[in-house]
């Protein structure tokens, strides 16, 4: 029985592991805005946008087949340090060639400018790099969670802590990732508005909040390492934090709508009321309907949830005695 039972958790924290680490590479959010002004044939799904965990990407596809717009695209601008394609002398006579479709990430912070709103990407500055490293820091709480207690466990959790704080370290300041971050950050910060003094804090800011997150995490590696040798009953968190991802997209998500809502700049060409952005559903904001939905990566999240949560259960079962030896 308790073979048993220690195989099906096993095999519930393993498929919650898959579905968890896969979901960092998915769409996990959708937002769209619609508007007289973006007809349904040429924008299918509106001016569209996709929430990742390591940032926000164009969710905008081409116009369907047999629609007015259907072979419409955008040219790139040239200018004279820029060969000009000539249709005429290709074989294969593409007047398309090199064309790129619309960038609705680009679209949407052009849109959201008008009444204050910062680019996107602003969004998440320190949540957005530092993703990676907490899915590695989840990865290895599951794993030590299937681990046999005792020396293994610790072993597990030790040496999986010890490389992920590593990577986290070496990637961040010896490799200079944070500071090209940083960098991106504060330019994407002034696309639209020219406060350079402003900016520089806020890139400042997200330089010491990471630095602290970093700090943070390596001490919580710690705590989960002593908890887990001193209590027997500690190794549940080491499931039910994992489990919990969906719940903590949603605060997240919501929270930075929230910001991005009531921290407009006063030099927007309309002002706009401060607002609570739709978090899901349909909402309208000026001539605007927007729509705000989970997409396929957070179900692989709940997928996810669904497996670790009656894996905690089991191990809750087995700590109680039930069918232990």
């Amino acid at each position: 029985m308790q073979d048993k039972k220690s195989k099906l958790i096993t095999i519930l924290t393993l498929l919650g592991l898959a579905a968890l680490m896969a979901s960092y590479f998915a769409p996990i959010w959708w937002v769209s805005l619609t508007a007289p002004n973006y007809p349904k044939d040429a924008f299918p799904d509106g001016i569209r946008i996709h929430f990742h965990f390591d940032g926000v990407y164009n969710g905008c596809r081409a116009a369907g087949k047999g629609t007015r717009m259907a072979d419409e695209i955008l040219q790139k601008d040239l200018d004279h340090t820029v060969e000009r394609y000539n249709p005429v002398l290709d074989k294969q006579k593409n007047v398309n060639k090199d064309a790129e479709g619309l960038d609705c990430v680009h679209e949407m912070n052009t849109i959201n400018h008008y009444v204050g709103m910062f680019p996107i990407s602003t969004g998440a500055p320190v949540e957005k790099p530092m993703a990676k490293f907490f899915f590695g820091f989840f990865a290895v709480m599951l794993l030590g969670f299937i681990a046999p207690e005792g020396r293994k466990r610790l072993m597990v959790l030790a040496a999986g802590f010890a490389a992920v704080a590593v990577w986290m370290v070496v990637h961040q300041f010896a490799l200079g990732h944070l500071e090209s971050h940083i960098a991106a950050y504060v330019e994407e910060a002034g696309t639209f508005f020219k406060e350079p003094g402003k900016i520089k804090v806020w890139g400042d800011n997200v330089r010491l909040v990471t630095t602290g997150v970093i700090a943070g995490l390596v001490v919580a590696m710690v705590i989960v390492v002593a908890g887990v040798a001193k209590l027997r009953g500690f190794q549940l968190l080491l499931v039910l934090v994992p489990a919990l991802m969906p719940v903590f997209f949603v605060l997240e998500y919501a929270g930075w709508l929230w910001f991005f809502g009531h921290n407009m700049h006063p030099w927007g060409a309309f002002t706009v009321k401060p607002f609570m952005p739709t978090v899901f559903g349909e909402g309208k904001v000026a001539q605007f309907s927007t729509y705000s939905y989970p997409y396929w990566g957070y179900a692989l999240l709940l997928l996810s949830s669904a497996c670790l949560l009656p894996a905690a259960l089991l191990r809750r079962q087995q700590l109680r005695g039930d069918g232990e030896s």
